[in-house]
């Protein structure tokens, strides 16, 4: 069975009460409730990681080499300046799909630029929760044809 890791970054956990006109009403829990179950329907094991501190996750990146096929992420704030985590997911090698609940593209200016998309398989943005779920289907079907 594949494993995939979800990532994500800074804030995520404050989904539920943190700007739901934003992000919606879905706690991150539930999130990674309905992750894991996708994955269970498409024969993958997910496993999930949230931190707020940029290190743990680039060491949680670095962790999935050799225990992960591919990686799901959700960067929060970190899209847009941290070259460090980019870093870690072009090391790793695994391919990796970035997701944003929100349409960046129609936020603010600065939003607009990833430095992690390059290093990504591609980006699921501005479809709300389901975007994890989209993101998980189209790496199972990159692994399916990589093996």
């Amino acid at each position: 069975m594949k494993t995939v890791l979800v990532v994500n970054g800074p804030n995520m956990n404050t989904l539920g009460w943190r700007e739901t006109g934003v992000y919606g009403a879905m706690t991150l829990e539930q999130i990674e409730r309905n992750v894991i179950a996708a994955g269970e329907a498409l024969g993958l094991s997910v496993r999930c990681f949230q931190s707020n501190h940029e290190g743990a996750i680039i060491d949680e990146i670095h962790r999935a080499r050799g225990t992960a096929d591919g990686i799901v992420m959700n960067p929060g704030a970190f899209t847009h300046y941290s070259y460090a985590i980019r870093d870690a997911i072009a090391a790793v090698a695994l391919p990796a799909i970035e997701v944003h609940l929100s349409n960046v593209y129609k936020r603010e200016p600065f939003r607009h630029v990833s430095v992690t998309a390059p290093v990504m398989l591609g980006v699921v943005a501005g479809l709300g929760p389901i975007g994890y779920e989209l993101a998980l289907q189209a790496l199972a079907a990159h692994l399916a044809n990589e093996g």
